[in-house]
């Protein structure tokens, strides 16, 4: 079991790091670990967030990961200068990992999976929420 921590990635330039900070570790199965990005915006409800929370199968056979990822599109208003928020992106998503698959497989799996959805031709899908034709 991993233990809590900020996480650091590249924004979309890809060179410039960005932090989302751990904000609440899970407190066991089906309690979400909460991460924000606390140097976009002014406040909690602006920062971008992830949620990740794990859980049993029914079976108990394989663990259920699931996770939200939320940003949030933020806007001043030119009259009242009050900040707020206007839209939000939501990336949603849910996995299952087998407790019988041998570690190495695992290994691969988690490797490949989220290195897929990362691929260049998957971000040019996510920016304008078209897939490729």
């Amino acid at each position: 079991m991993p233990s809590m921590a900020n996480i650091v990635i590249k924004k979309a330039d890809g060179t410039t790091d960005i932090t989302y900070t751990a904000v609440v570790p899970s407190a066991g199965d089906s309690s979400p670990a909460i991460w924000q990005c606390q140097s976009v915006g002014t406040a909690a409800m602006h920062y971008p967030s992830l949620e990740v929370k794990s859980r049993w199968n029914g079976q108990k056979t394989a663990r259920r990961v699931d996770f939200v990822y939320v940003y949030p599109q933020i806007a001043t208003d030119t009259t009242t200068s009050l900040t707020s928020v206007v839209n939000r992106m939501v990336l949603n998503g849910s996995f299952l990992v087998p407790t019988a698959v041998p570690t190495a497989t695992a290994a691969e799996w988690a490797a490949q999976g989220p290195n897929l959805l990362a691929s260049a031709l998957l971000k040019s899908v996510w920016n304008p929420g078209y897939s490729p034709t």
